[in-house]
């Protein structure tokens, strides 16, 4: 039975309910429609930014030290904080020829040498020929002869580090020997201590 079939007081009663009932939907979302809105979470203000961390340095620190290796320190640190970070000197070291005190730079190398038994100084290990006891072996002036004495250095590998240091200029890091034909990472580590650019 559908609507036309209704009386016409009927098809109004009808009419007036679905009247009624559109009315307290409208009503009710106007007035009450809060609760179906979704919150409105106040943003807070977001905190004050960190003063920006303060510049890192990378220090190389090798020698009579228990753990050599890089390092990361802050702005305004000393070599005595790099020697703690890399687990302090050993019982070997002679720290009477480091300046602890000294501040450090980024890229810096930071050899802490051993006592020789004969009471001298030594780099990470023996020196080589024509280095003296308390410094390596310059890179930028040393012979051939000097660098043939270094360990895993032969007379062809010490003729190969003079030409490339002929051909490009000075040694500004021990890392560029890796550029010389036949020096690798393996021996770079073993010289490290032992040279200085």
């Amino acid at each position: 039975m559908g609507l036309a079939a209704l009386s016409p007081s009927r098809r109004r009663l009808v009419a007036g309910a679905v009247l009624l009932v559109v009315a307290g939907v409208l009503l009710l979302r106007h007035l009450g429609g809060g609760a179906a809105r979704p919150a409105v979470v106040p943003l807070r203000p977001a905190r004050a930014a960190a003063p920006a961390a303060r510049p890192r340095l990378v220090v190389d620190v090798v020698g009579a030290v228990r753990r050599p290796g890089l390092y990361r320190l802050g702005q305004g640190t000393r070599i005595a904080d790099a020697v703690a970070l890399a687990g302090g000197s050993t019982a070997k070291a002679d720290l009477a020829l480091v300046n602890l005190a000294a501040p450090l730079a980024d890229g810096e190398q930071v050899v802490v040498p051993s006592r020789s038994p004969a009471g001298g100084a030594t780099a990470a290990s023996p020196p080589a020929a024509g280095a003296s006891p308390a410094a390596p072996l310059d890179l930028n002036t040393a012979t051939a002869d000097q660098l043939d004495e270094l360990p895993g250095i032969g007379p062809a590998t010490a003729a190969k580090i003079i030409a490339f240091r002929q051909a490009h200029g000075a040694f500004h890091s021990v890392d560029e020997l890796d550029a010389v034909p036949g020096i690798g990472p393996s021996r770079i580590a073993q010289l490290k201590g032992l040279v200085l650019p």
